[in-house]
């Protein structure tokens, strides 16, 4: 009981009352010397008294002074920034000056965070916040913490209002709507996908349109011409019901992190944006999770609910981090998935020496699949290397990232050398630079 009313009354002093007691302290000791201030002494204190008084009933005459709710989407996106807004609604009968306390989860680089608001009486106020998860899973949000000031900023109340809340957070699915609309809308350019001219014709044939600058000319269809007394076009689609599957290395060389993700939450969040796409473009979507074993086959499908069945998969991937075995992921594949498809894996090499470990693993996927093999720059390297040297040491540390980088590219030449396509990418730009190397490869038929 007694816990309850001391909870239910707990509040502080404030700056101001502290600055007015330490006078009405000195005015006291000043009146040893100078008796006549010992009456000045008494009115200050009587003052400080009512004033206490006064505040704490107007800050403790309501048992419910404010309301606050918290609102956010059940799930957040991986990587993107999501948006929090916290409703505050005063039922004093005056404007309250308050300082909110939000409790964030643990997982967050900022534990909580703190901000000054005005909130008029009787009326309610809105404030807006965004967080950035860098990993996936439940985060737990915690209570949110008031103190209202009083109206003569003697005392400030504290409030803690009940608002614990665990929401999932799952690859980066606001990534995943975006280019969806930007694919559906024609403009993905716009974010850097480009527009490439396609090498001959597929096979399906679309409809027969009237010509327009730009077109092929050989594709023109005369009796069409002549019919119409215009010129038309036969115009073909891309092919489709292709296979493409994003293959995610949850190995050892995926732990290396940047802005806070993991290489390997970067893989999931691009994964499922290209998947995204492809069933767009009405090919087949799959995904392919391994480390020392299998862990994950999504089988190839254009179904309504694959794209969901895709980012569950992809929201419950773990990894313990530990070296990943090609071997066991060819035989895998070569004996599941039957169909030539577009095989987009994404892994990390540091070095020539770990590639070529896995070569002859990539060439036998490359003999029956079509291989697109995504590894990562290293961008604290690179930064490194632009860095203005001023002594022996920095000399030899920028010669040593120049290494390093080189063998990056050199990596890039020795898988093409052997007929494999390979993307050397920096981490931020891998959605996108994935996406284009999709629509090239789809256009240049070789899937």
């Amino acid at each position: 009981m007694l816990r309850k009313l001391l909870y239910r009354f707990s509040f502080f002093g404030t700056r101001y009352l502290y600055s007015v007691v330490v006078l009405a302290v000195l005015i006291s000791i000043a009146a040893y010397w100078q008796p006549r201030l010992l009456q000045i002494t008494k009115i200050v204190v009587l003052a400080i008294v009512l004033m206490l008084l006064v505040d704490f009933l107007l800050l403790y005459i309501k048992k419910q002074p404010i309301r606050a709710l918290r609102q956010m989407a059940e799930r957040l996106s991986n990587g993107d920034e999501n948006n929090v807004r916290l409703l505050f609604e005063n039922n004093y009968g005056y404007p309250v000056h308050v300082t909110v306390i939000e409790e964030l989860p643990p997982q967050l680089s900022q534990q909580s965070f703190t901000t000054t608001l005005s909130l008029p009486a009787q009326k309610q106020v809105v404030w807006r916040y965004t967080v950035t998860p860098a990993e996936r899973g439940v985060y737990e949000f915690g209570n949110i913490n008031i103190i209202v000031r009083g109206v003569l900023f003697m005392i400030e109340r504290h409030i803690v209002v009940e608002a614990t809340q665990r929401v999932a957070v799952y690859p980066a699915f606001i990534q995943m709507r975006r280019f969806q609309l930007l694919a559906v809308t024609n403009q993905l350019n716009d974010v850097g996908s480009r527009r490439l001219r396609k090498l001959g014709n597929s096979l399906e044939f679309e409809q027969i349109k009237e010509y327009v600058t730009g077109d092929d000319y050989r594709n023109i269809n005369w009796k069409a011409t002549a019919r119409k007394g215009s010129l038309m076009v036969n115009n073909f689609m891309d092919e489709r019901s292709q296979q493409v599957i994003c293959v995610i290395d949850k190995g050892r060389t995926m732990k290396m992190p940047f802005e806070g993700m993991t290489l390997l939450d970067y893989a999931v969040n691009a994964s499922l944006v290209l998947s995204n796409v492809v069933l767009n473009k009405q090919d087949k979507a799959g995904v392919v999770v391994f480390g020392k074993k299998l862990d994950q086959l999504v089988q190839p499908d254009k179904k309504s609910t694959q794209i969901n069945f895709i980012l569950e998969n992809l929201y419950r991937l773990q990894s313990d981090f530990t070296d990943s075995d090609f071997g066991n992921l060819y035989t895998s594949i070569r004996y599941r998935i039957k169909q030539r498809s577009l095989l987009v894996l994404f892994t990390n090499f540091e070095s020539m020496y770990g590639m070529h470990r896995q070569l002859h693993y990539l060439q036998q996927l490359n003999n029956h699949h079509t291989l697109l093999v995504v590894f990562f720059e290293n961008t604290e390297l690179q930064a490194l290397e632009e860095q203005k040297v001023t002594d022996l040491e920095g000399v030899y540390l920028q010669t040593v990232a120049k290494k390093f980088a080189l063998e990056k590219r050199l990596i890039v030449k020795e898988l093409n050398k052997y007929g494999i396509m390979s993307m050397l990418t920096a981490p931020q730009h891998l959605t996108v630079n994935t996406i284009n190397k999709y629509m090239e490869i789809k256009a240049r038929q070789m899937i």
